[in-house]
């Protein structure tokens, strides 16, 4: 979802509701800490060089649960910072702290008006340089997968 999708979203909320794909609410009195632009510079694993930058949102629960976050004013809030610090109009992800801080994409439930917390996944961006079969090939008859010495995978 990208930031002015959340923009136009936000304007038909009064409350703003975060839900994990579990179904698991996040908690009312949550608090976003932070707005900003992400930028990454890395190589994959088959030496490509690559580029990503994503607008963050951070939640945050604390116990304070008197506070409850109001669209108008993450909406006010986001206009700020895209004043403020330049944040271009990129894909939102959401940093939220459970057992350790996850990593989710953002989605808009329409049918409610609840943003949903997607969970995202890590990928090997280099595949064909790290050895991997392709999908349309057969893994090794006698079952030992590619991974077996020699063969280029690790």
């Amino acid at each position: 979802m990208k930031l002015s999708e959340v923009k136009s979203a936000l304007t038909t909320m009064q409350d703003v509701v975060f839900k994990l794909e579990n179904g698991n609410v996040v908690p009312a009195h949550f608090h976003i800490t932070e707005v900003g632009q992400i930028d990454r510079n890395f190589i994959d694993c088959g030496g490509t060089i690559r580029k990503d930058q994503k607008v963050n949102f951070q939640l945050w629960i604390a116990d304070d649960y008197d506070h409850q976050l109001k669209a108008e004013k993450l909406l006010n809030i986001i206009e700020l910072s895209e004043r403020l610090l330049g944040i271009k109009d990129g894909e939102v992800e959401v940093e939220y702290q459970r057992e350790t801080i996850g990593k989710y994409n953002l989605a808009l439930d329409k049918e409610s008006n609840v943003f949903i917390l997607e969970n995202t996944m890590t990928a090997c961006l280099a595949e064909e340089a790290c050895g991997f079969p392709q999908k349309s090939e057969e893994v090794n008859s006698d079952n030992t997968g590619c991974c077996t010495p020699g063969s280029g995978c690790c």
